[in-house]
Parts: C-alpha cells; structure tokens; sequence
C-alpha cells in the first residue's frame, strides 16, 4: 500500500513537472511561428479542436472499472460549459501576451499563479488557513519562497558562470533586452497585462475544475468534455476576431508546427494531468509548479538555444527548489494530519487495558449497549 501511494505521488511530481516542460516549448514554438505571420486566434481555433479529437477515444479506452461515477447532471455540464470559456479566454490572452512580448516574460508573469491560487482557495474553502499549524505556514512560506526565487531568476543575471554560443549571450548583462526580447516597450506593458489577466483566469480555472472532478471523478471525460466544449467556443469567437480568410490556411512550415504540437502536449495532455493532480491534490499543488518554468525556460535556453548560464540563474533555481520543497512538505504534513484526525474521529473506544483483545472489547461494548436499551 505504501509502495503504490509512493508510485503514484512520484509519477503525479513527473507528470506534472513534464506539462510545464511542455508549456514553455509550446511557448517558445508559438513565438516562433507568431514572428512568421500565424495569428493568435488562428492558433487558438485550431488547437481545440485537434486536442479534441485526440482525446476521443481515451475515455473509451481507459474506462475505469472502480470509481463510482455519479450521475451526469446539468450542474456538472453548466459548470464545464463555464470552464471551457474561462480556459478559452485565458488561452486568447496568454498567446496575445506572448505575441507582444515574449516567452520568457509569460514564464516570469506566471508567477503570480501560485499567489492568486492559493488566495481563492482559501476564499472558496479548498486550503485551510491555520497560521499556527506548521503545515499552513510551510505552504504560505514556500510559496512566496518559489515566487522570490523565479523574480531572482528574470531580474537577476550576476556573474557570467558559462559563456553561451548564440549570439543574444553578447549582450550587456544590464539591459533589459533578455527580459523584453524584441517588442517595444508599449508592447511589453501591453503583454505583461495580458499575462497577468491569463494568471488570473488560469488560478479560477483550477478551483472550478477542482469542484468539478469532485462532484464527477471521471478525469479523462471531464477533461475531453472540456476540449470539446472549448472547441465549440473557440472557432466562432476567433472567426469573428480573425476575418483575414489567408491566415487560416495552413501550410507546411513552422506556423503547422505549435498547432500540432498543441494538439497533444498542450489542451490534451495538460487537461487531463491537472484534472488528476487536481483530485488527489488540490489546486495549490499543481500551481506551485508554475514557478519552475522560469528554470525549465533557462536551462532549455542553455542547451538548445546556447543561451549563456548566469549566477543569478543558479541562485534563483536554487531558492525556487527550496520552497518548492516546503510546499510538498507542508501538503504532506497537512495530508498526514488529515488520516490522523479521520481516524479519531470513528469514535472507537479504546479498552483500559492495552492487551485486552479487538473481538472482546467490541463484545463488551455490544452488551453494554444491549443492557443500556433494557
């Protein structure tokens, strides 16, 4: 029992830190095709669709056999209807901040995803803000630890550790050309903005998300519902955005490469890992794995791109792991305090004596209670 609770706290950590490695390459590929001309509704309308359609035969396929499923009712369905516009809206502003500004200003804004979650859910009673337990202040702690630790990383570059290849590592270490890349500065503000809204949007979409898996614990159908009820949003709204007829056909060139790629490693697979990690965890845990995209974006940047590694790169990843760490300590604690209380709270009374056997002791009790009814 311990071994397969290990296997799966250990595979949910895996799974979860891969969809953020998957987000900032999905990221880096949409900047990519942006600066060639593929518009961001364009991008958006396509993706859901193609996730959809991945994500079909899944729940046919992987059909559990265990969960009690309850019954599908309208309050289940208005609610997804409700988190496919939430999630397309944040979707429209997070490629739109992107678009004007850059990948890794989206890593840095999405930062505040952890602060802005664990507010609302302790608003809508999912956190319990205990300041005197040691498992709430771990968690509050390590959030803004994690938080300190990614604005060390985009704020600070610090002495030169290793001398990149590309040709941005010659840079002046003082500008803010590394943080803003290209756009203007109006541009900048404009995304940053954009990507504030999105961090906003996604922190709601996880706790309605994490109300809805717990009144219909079927992640794969709730999470394909969702694609298929985002998709339905998405094309006509970015139809209606996007009326350039030339920039929806696609060709084969780096513009086909994001959707694709989005069509399995972004809606999709990301949907379906937060539903799980949203069930067993809650929304807390799976926001403060925003923080390590900043060190995913750094560290790819280092070996794909020949971006140059700075000390602040390193003490940053370094603080970001420690409270990160004492986020999953404090869920743990928090978790084990949890069993501790479910089990005190059965009101089975313990013998006086510590050897007397279970059997006699419940029979005792049974015939204290039958003579009490006499």
């Amino acid at each position: 029992m311990e071994r397969r609770k290990f296997f799966r706290e250990a595979l949910l950590l895996s799974a979860t830190v891969a969809v953020e490695c998957t987000t900032v390459g999905l990221n880096t590929l949409f900047k990519a095709a942006a600066s060639k001309g593929l518009s961001y509704y364009v991008f958006v309308a396509y993706s859901y669709p193609l996730a959809t359609l991945a994500l079909l035969p899944l729940p046919f396929i992987f059909r559990s056999t265990t969960t009690v499923v309850p019954l599908f009712k309208f309050s289940i369905l208005s609610r997804i209807i409700l988190l496919s516009f939430i999630g397309v809206l944040s979707q429209i502003f997070g490629y739109t901040g992107i678009a004007c500004s850059s990948p890794t200003l989206s890593s840095a804004i999405s930062n505040l995803t952890p602060a802005f979650t664990f507010t609302l859910a302790i608003l809508f009673r999912m956190e319990k803000l205990a300041l005197r337990t040691i498992s709430t202040q771990a968690k509050i702690i390590g959030t803004m630890v994690s938080i300190s630790g990614a604005l060390v990383v985009v704020l600070y570059k610090g002495p030169t550790i290793f001398l990149g290849t590309s040709p941005s590592s010659t840079h002046s270490t003082n500008s803010l050309h590394w943080l803003m890349g290209s756009p203007s500065v109006s541009n900048w503000v404009t995304g940053g903005f954009l990507l504030t809204a999105q961090c906003f949007l996604l922190s709601i979409w996880s706790i309605l998300l994490t109300q809805i898996i717990n009144m219909y614990p079927a992640e794969l159908l709730v999470a394909f519902l969702y694609n298929l009820f985002a998709a339905v949003i998405a094309v006509p709204l970015c139809l209606f955005a996007e009326q350039d007829l030339s920039l929806w056909r696609l060709k084969p060139d780096i513009a086909l490469v994001p959707i694709v790629y989005s069509a399995f490693l972004g809606p999709s697979f990301n949907t379906i890992i937060h539903t799980w990690g949203l069930r067993l965890k809650g929304p807390v845990y799976i926001a403060i794995f925003k923080p390590l995209s900043v060190v995913i974006a750094a560290i790819t940047g280092i070996i794909f791109l020949g971006d140059t590694l700075h000390l602040g790169s390193v003490i940053g990843a370094v603080v970001i792991c420690v409270g990160f760490y004492a986020v999953l300590w404090g869920k743990a604690n928090e978790e084990v305090a949890n069993d501790d209380s479910g089990f005190a709270s059965l009101g089975v009374r313990a013998s006086s004596d510590s050897t007397t056997p279970l059997l006699l002791s419940v029979k005792v009790e049974d015939t204290e209670i039958i003579n009490g009814s006499r």
